[in-house]
């Protein structure tokens, strides 16, 4: 430190301690000592003598915080000055730190936005509150064996070897509000979807997911519009990072009616109530994500969730959160429409086994009606969720009719609410599912798939940062060869979000 600038910040102190110390009464300066002692600019001693002092000088404060100048480079310097310079330099490092910390300050101060971190991201909001961003990244990384997927016919069991690792998400979610608190906005992209080695690049391109706009100003009705995952039931609801599994059960990719393009409205009654309840109604284009002109009938839905202990259940799996008081929901939903698909997915519109693909079906091939039970409650790290669907397809160019069945419960628990010895940020899970679908070559013979599945996951910061694992014994029972099929499988993935 030159002399120079070791004036400089003598002259900044002592002008600063005479103007507030020439305007001061004792209590003061006594309050002044304590914050010089608290930040490190002087010491103990020096602080017992000037507070015995009833009154102070600039001068004398000055004269016990700053020390003499340094001797010249190649003077020699005794230990006394060496310990002066030592609190010179000390001093010099305290007056810098103190003078960053006022400019941030007033720089934060009169800015505009706000910036935070927070459960949905990296946060930057207007002071008034209007307009608000939030930015948060996620990744999810698989490994599975045999299969990461679900097999559904007999040849996937019979040629089921070997193991992958898989990307298996990579999402991008920016979301909040603008201009009011209540006119909010969310969008979603997938960088890194998955492909099989056959498939061209185009499958692993980044594509929107989501976006909606929400007019959502009272809670009784609000309107949704854009492409988002149709709220028809919990489990595909739910987002793929807040699942007590891997993945969702066997009974997701036949009973989904996934992300659509559309309208809702939305609403809570009777909040906090015996008699609280949600309700969604919603019409869509009904040929999937990405679609701008539906070729047929619009899809029709409608859901009504009656939380029967007053009190919401928000869209998530497990209770990480630990329900302090019991919450639980039951709902039941359906949907109408007709057109090209018998099923949808992230990728849009498809066909489930032994139907015409979307491509060379009619515009109106498909009439479909699905209605759906759901049940889901927590408490005190306890969870619990079921689902009933039963779903009728009619196709108009063969004239025919099928009728799908799926179920599936799950269950998970934090164990070390009864045992101590067991990790508090380790649950533990099962599930059951069954799916009973037409057979992919002969429509009119039902296949009956089964899934058991053992679930354990560990939470280092709630669904954000999560290891699972789940261990899964899938079976086959095939209507039309009659035979039985049957395999395991393994699957571990970190999921975290940031």
């Amino acid at each position: 430190m030159s002399r120079t600038t070791l004036r400089f910040h003598r002259h900044i102190i002592a002008g600063f301690l005479a103007s507030c110390i020439a305007v001061s009464a004792s209590a003061t300066d006594q309050a002044l000592l304590d914050i010089l002692l608290a930040n490190g600019v002087i010491t103990e001693a020096q602080h017992a003598q000037l507070t015995q002092k009833e009154s102070l000088s600039a001068d004398e404060v000055l004269s016990s915080i700053v020390v003499a100048q340094p001797s010249e480079p190649d003077a020699p310097r005794s230990e006394d000055e060496s310990h002066k310079q030592a609190q010179a330099v000390l001093l010099d490092d305290n007056i810098k730190r103190a003078i960053d910390d006022a400019v941030t300050n007033a720089v934060v101060s009169e800015s505009s936005v706000v910036d935070s971190y927070g459960s949905k991201g990296f946060r930057f909001e207007t002071r008034d509150g209007n307009f608000q961003t939030n930015l948060q990244w996620r990744a999810q990384m698989r490994y599975g064996n045999p299969t990461g997927s679900d097999p559904r016919q007999a040849s996937s069991f019979e040629g089921s070897s070997g193991s992958s690792f898989e990307p298996r998400r990579l999402r991008m979610k920016i979301g909040g509000h603008g201009f009011q608190p209540w006119l909010k906005y969310y969008f979603e992209v997938d960088l890194q979807p998955g492909r099989d080695v056959d498939d061209s690049s185009s499958k692993a391109s980044a594509r929107v997911i989501d976006y909606r706009i929400d007019l959502a100003k009272w809670d009784w009705g609000g309107l949704r519009l854009g492409q988002w995952k149709v709220d028809l039931n919990r489990e595909r609801v739910d987002s793929s990072g807040r699942q007590q599994f891997v993945e969702r059960s066997i009974v997701n990719r036949v009973f989904t009616v996934d992300r659509q393009v559309g309208v809702q409205l939305r609403g809570r009654l009777f909040k906090d109530t015996p008699a609280d309840m949600r309700y969604y109604a919603g019409v869509f284009n009904g040929e999937g994500r990405g679609v701008k002109n539906n070729s047929s009938d619009h899809l029709y839905m409608g859901r009504l969730q009656w939380n029967f202990l007053g009190r919401d259940l928000a869209w998530r799996q497990t209770d990480v959160e630990y329900t302090e008081k019991p919450t639980g929901s039951l709902a039941v939903a359906g949907f109408t429409n007709t057109g090209p698909c018998t099923r949808w997915s992230s990728s849009g519109c498809g066909n489930l086994d032994g139907f015409a693909g979307a491509a060379s079906a009619t515009d109106d091939q498909f009439e479909m009606e699905q209605a759906v039970q759901e049940f889901a409650f927590k408490y005190r790290g306890f969870s619990i969720q079921q689902e009933w669907h039963r779903k009728f397809i009619t196709d108009r160019v063969l004239n025919t009719e099928s009728d799908l069945t799926g179920f599936y419960i799950q269950s998970g628990y934090f164990f070390n609410n009864l045992i101590d010895a067991v990790p508090a940020p380790l649950e533990l899970a099962a599930r059951y599912a069954y799916v009973s679908e037409p057979n992919k070559s002969l429509r009119s013979v039902q296949n009956e798939r089964e899934e058991f599945t053992l679930g354990a996951n560990w939470f280092f910061s709630g669904h954000r940062n999560k290891v699972t694992v789940d261990f899964s014994r899938l079976t086959l029972d095939d209507g039309l060869l009659g035979t039985d099929h049957s395999d395991n499988r393994f699957r571990i993935q970190w999921d975290v979000s940031y």
